[in-house]
Formats: structure tokens, sequence, C-alpha cells
């Protein structure tokens, strides 16, 4: 009982320590001209790119399958 005890009071002294997995703005920034370059993009098409990329918004990629999910191609 005190060893779970122990475990417990140790899990909950280190949670708050533990690396958070977010996505800093400068990694999202190199992620974001990667994607540029790697297109070549140029002008309005890069800045428009651009900020589609760095936006905060969660949007769907593609449209969905009619009847579910469609299997994986390749």
């Amino acid at each position: 009982m005190v060893r779970y005890l122990t475990i417990a009071a140790m899990l909950a002294v280190l949670a708050p320590t533990a690396p958070s997995f977010a996505v800093t703005a400068k990694d999202k920034m190199a992620t974001c001209k990667f994607g540029a370059d790697h297109q070549k993009l140029k002008g309005a098409a890069r800045k428009k790119f651009m900020s589609k990329c760095m936006s905060s918004k969660d949007e769907p990629r593609g449209s969905p399958a009619p009847g579910g999910a469609s299997p994986p191609k390749q």
C-alpha cells in the first residue's frame, strides 16, 4: 500500500514537469517554409500558402468518402 502511495505522489510531482508536445511557432514556420520551398512558390502564391499554413485553423483535408472512411490508396 505504501508503495502505491509513493508512486502516486511521485507521478503527481513529476507530471507538471513533463514536456509538452505542442508545436512552437518557430517549428511551424520552418515547416511552412519547407513546404513553400518544396513547391517552389514565389510572390503572392507563397504569401497565400504561408498565411494559410501558419493559421491555427483545423481544416479537414479533402472531402469525406460516401458511406464512411475510404481505405488508404496504395
